[in-house]
């Protein structure tokens, strides 16, 4: 038997009609979680530790790129002050708060994480689960 996958996703594209604004936003924000551009072509970058898992790209048909209400990307942080970084540096970078860093109970104890729009509008999150709280619960 082969090991499981350990993502049931391969990656998440978002559209912008700004891609130099939206890829400066993202090396920003994204930096401040130890996340980099792994590639990147015309019109497209993508991001991730080592497999490209987050990307940004100018709309291929030539239409504009529109939102995705009820949708939303969160990254994962490996600390608090990550994600207390990621918002901060979003909101130096133009992006608007949805919700401060702080506890999220409702999503279990050990959830700690940050909401945002970014300068497209794209709701998009950081967060980190605390083991240790689990365990301590």
């Amino acid at each position: 038997m082969s090991e499981e996958p350990s993502s049931i996703l391969s990656h998440v594209s978002l559209g912008t009609n700004d891609f130099a604004r939206a890829t400066a936003f993202y090396d920003a924000v994204l930096g401040a979680l130890g996340i980099g551009r792994v590639m990147e072509h015309s019109g497209a970058v993508a991001y991730g530790r080592a497999f490209p898992e987050f990307w940004i790209q100018t709309p291929i048909d030539g239409q504009s790129a529109g939102l995705a209400n009820g949708s939303h990307v969160a990254f994962l942080a490996d600390t608090r002050e990550q994600v207390d970084a990621f918002w901060q540096t979003a909101l130096e970078e133009g992006a608007t708060g949805d919700g401060e860093p702080g506890p999220r109970p409702i999503y279990g104890e050990p959830y700690y994480g940050c909401f945002l729009r970014d300068p497209d509008g794209h709701k998009i999150e950081a967060m980190v689960w605390e083991e240790d709280l689990q365990d301590a619960g």
